[in-house]
């Protein structure tokens, strides 16, 4: 079984934010993370980035969405798992697999 690295973008639902915390979104992240080393998958690092107002309202209940980035590596064959267990998930509006780059290596100073 061959590992790669993806980076998924995941948008969160807005009314996890409702409050003006970040307990919600971090709570969805904690489950994002579970879900992932279940399905095989190892954790590299996540990037919280801020809410954003979508261009173009998918649905009428939505018009923002928290946006999260996680590297993880990962078998091939947990993506389709994994999109179909985010799909079911009332805390992921959108999910999106992409495969990451190798990683920059630092140079000696």
């Amino acid at each position: 079984m061959r590992v790669k690295r993806y980076e998924g973008l995941f948008i969160l639902n807005s009314n996890l934010t409702s409050t003006g915390k970040d307990d919600g979104v971090t709570v969805a992240l904690e489950k994002i993370s579970k879900e992932i080393e279940a399905a095989g998958g190892k954790i590299e690092g996540t990037q919280k980035m801020e809410k954003r107002n979508f261009s173009r309202i998918a649905d009428k209940k939505f018009n923002s969405g928290f946006y999260v980035n996680v590297m993880f590596s990962s078998p091939g064959s947990a993506l389709t798992a994994l999109k179909h267990k985010f799909g079911l998930n009332e805390d992921v509006f959108r999910v999106l697999f992409t495969i990451a780059p190798p990683p920059k290596e630092e140079k000696a100073k």
